[in-house]
């Protein structure tokens, strides 16, 4: 569905009068996302991952350069962006709540997303489905909890079945059961058919609900892993920087060595 071949993303500066000079911030990554699967981009601040969805979706400033190969079901996403993909075949779940219009109910906000879409979603219909009681449609985005905001977040992001959703961070802040809960609604929507990229610092949280993962580090690709090969010491594992991370998490007691 998603293809990714040797992605490199700069950015134009200007220096002065007759004078720029470009700095890479995502180098020569090739990653490729199937229907039906979770894949998650594992990697800290400025690491390059939201970078990398903002490039699937198009949304790069004017001063970007993007070299490589990039495909949407054949389609090239490099260039001129293709018309009709971006809010209906390819969806964002942002990182932000504060995406939500403060001024709107939430009801009306998922039928505005659905709308755009294309789609014909009814937000009681979208809102059971998501665990949210049929009362959510009424409140306002300041009456939710972080749980519930980000739910709605998907129920807009979603209201149309995207081909490809992009969650940016969708567990940020998060307690452990809200957290967990917005994953396995994740996961549903690839086992209902999707393809998921699920941007994320957490590995822990992401390993349960992802098929594999994939590790930035400063804008470069370090290894692609299937999830289930994160257990025991990790020596199941190819990446070295895939090894470090695993060994370094608290259940696995701070190991620095890769």
């Amino acid at each position: 569905m998603l293809t990714i071949r040797d992605l490199s993303i700069g950015f134009r500066r200007y220096l002065g009068l007759f004078r720029q000079d470009e700095v890479t911030r995502l180098s020569n990554v090739t990653l490729d996302l199937a229907a039906g699967e979770v894949l998650a981009v594992i990697g800290g601040s400025g690491a390059g991952k939201s970078l990398l969805a903002h490039a699937v979706l198009g949304l790069q400033p004017p001063n970007a350069i993007l070299r490589g190969a990039m495909t949407f079901h054949g389609q090239s996403l490099i260039g001129a962006y293709p018309a009709g993909l971006r809010g209906r075949r390819i969806a964002l779940m942002p990182q932000q709540v504060s995406h939500l219009d403060p001024l709107a109910r939430v009801e009306r906000q998922i039928a505005w997303a659905a709308r755009r879409a294309g789609g014909r979603a009814q937000a009681a219909g979208q809102l059971a489905t998501l665990g949210l009681a049929p009362g959510t449609g009424r409140m306002f985005p300041n009456q939710l909890s972080g749980g519930m905001a980000r739910r709605v977040l998907m129920a807009t992001a979603t209201g149309g079945t995207p081909d490809l959703l992009i969650a940016d961070e969708p567990t940020s802040g998060l307690d452990l059961e809200c957290r967990d809960r917005v994953l396995r609604l994740l996961r549903d929507r690839a086992t209902a058919g999707a393809a998921v990229l699920l941007i994320t610092h957490d590995l822990h949280a992401a390993l349960p609900f992802a098929d594999r993962v994939a590790i930035l580090d400063e804008g470069r690709l370090c290894g692609v892993e299937a999830a289930r090969d994160f257990h025991g010491d990790g020596t199941a594992l190819t990446a070295a920087h895939a090894r470090l991370l695993w060994r370094a998490l608290p259940e696995n007691g701070f190991r620095v060595d890769a």
